[in-house]
């Protein structure tokens, strides 16, 4: 099992940027698909964008694909996940999360699966991003 850590949150301006920081410990010598998922107030938890730690395949979901980027460090066991020009909307918590994957499986399916789902093995306490002027 994983275990990880969120930063970067923040109180930022319409229009603005902020990058979240994920470090990730524990097995990471096992593939792992990180995703960044988001939880408004009063809603349910959803998936925001996913990579492979096994071969960098990424999803993103479409309210975001435009505006954000997920990206690994592997060498610092670090997932990034940097938002521009954000909204409103974009409010919440945003949580890091970490799942398991099979390698045999093409990892465009497994990491879709996790980001669409918001289903995962481990999960960060996450950090709070407020958009507001």
């Amino acid at each position: 099992q994983v275990q990880l850590v969120e930063s970067g949150g923040g109180l930022v301006q319409p229009g603005g940027s902020l990058r979240l920081s994920c470090v990730v410990s524990g097995s990471t010598s096992k593939p792992h698909t990180i995703g960044w998922f988001r939880q408004a107030p009063g809603k349910a938890r959803e998936g925001v964008a996913c990579i492979s730690s096994f071969d960098g395949t990424t999803h993103y979901a479409s309210s975001f694909e435009d505006r954000f980027t997920i990206s690994r460090d592997n060498a610092e066991n670090t997932v990034y996940l940097q938002m521009n020009n954000l909204k409103s909307e974009d409010a919440g918590v945003y949580y890091c999360a970490a799942d398991l994957a099979n390698r045999f499986i093409p990892q465009k399916t497994v990491v879709q699966m996790v980001c669409t789902t918001a289903t995962a093995d481990s999960w960060g306490q996450g950090t709070q991003v407020t958009v507001a002027s």
